[in-house]
C-alpha cells in the first residue's frame, strides 16, 4: 500500500458526501430563486395595487367634478328665472304683483321639479299615516274626524324616498281626543 491509497469504502463516502453537497447547494440555489420569483411577484402585486388606487382616486375624483356639473346645470335655469322674477319685481310690482307672485311660483315649481330628476321627490301631503322615517312629527293635535297618528298638516315638505332622503317632512301629527 502507498501512501495514495484509500481504505474501502472511503471512496463510497467522499462522493456521497459530495453528492449530499451538490444536493444542498442545489436546494439552497432552488430556494433562492423561488423566493427572488415570490419577491418579483410581491413587489409588482404592491406596485399594481398602488397604480389601482391612483386609478380609483382619479375616477372617482372625475365622478365627483361631473356629478357636481350634472346638479349645477339643474339648478341653473332655476336661478336665471328667480332673477327675471326679481327684475320684473323691481320694474313695477305695485302694478302687477299678481303676476310677480305667478312667477315666483313657477319657479318654485321648477326648483321641486329639478329635485325630483335629482331623485328628491316632495313630500307635502297629509291625510296620510305618521311614518318615522319620512316625517318629523313637531307637534301633535286633537282631532275627531281623523285617526290618531295621520298626518293632518304640513309645515315644512320633506324631500327624498328611503335611504336617499335628503330631509324628513315637518309634520303635525292627529292625536286622540281625550
Amino acid at each position: 500500500m502507498n501512501g495514495h491509497e484509500e481504505a474501502p469504502g472511503t471512496t463510497d463516502r467522499a462522493v456521497e458526501a459530495q453528492s449530499q453537497e451538490n444536493l444542498q447547494e442545489n436546494a439552497v440555489a432552488d430556494t433562492d430563486a423561488k423566493l427572488a420569483e415570490l419577491e418579483d411577484r410581491w413587489l409588482r402585486a404592491v406596485a399594481d395595487l398602488d397604480n389601482l388606487r391612483k386609478r380609483i382616486a382619479r375616477d372617482t375624483e372625475r365622478l365627483r367634478a361631473e356629478e357636481r356639473d350634472r346638479v349645477t346645470a339643474e339648478w341653473l335655469p332655476v336661478l336665471d328665472n328667480l332673477e327675471l322674477a326679481l327684475s320684473h319685481a323691481a320694474q313695477g310690482a305695485g302694478e302687477d304683483a299678481d303676476a310677480v307672485v305667478a312667477g315666483v311660483r313657477a319657479v318654485r315649481d321648477q326648483a321641486v321639479a329639478a329635485l325630483s330628476r335629482l331623485g328628491y321627490a316632495r313630500h307635502d301631503e297629509s291625510g296620510g299615516p305618521f311614518d318615522p322615517t319620512r316625517h318629523e312629527a313637531v307637534a301633535t293635535t286633537e282631532r275627531e274626524d281623523v285617526e290618531p297618528g295621520t298626518v293632518v298638516e304640513v309645515l315644512r315638505p320633506g324631500y327624498g324616498d328611503g335611504r336617499r332622503q335628503l330631509r324628513p317632512a315637518v309634520v303635525v301629527v292627529a292625536k286622540k281626543a281625550e
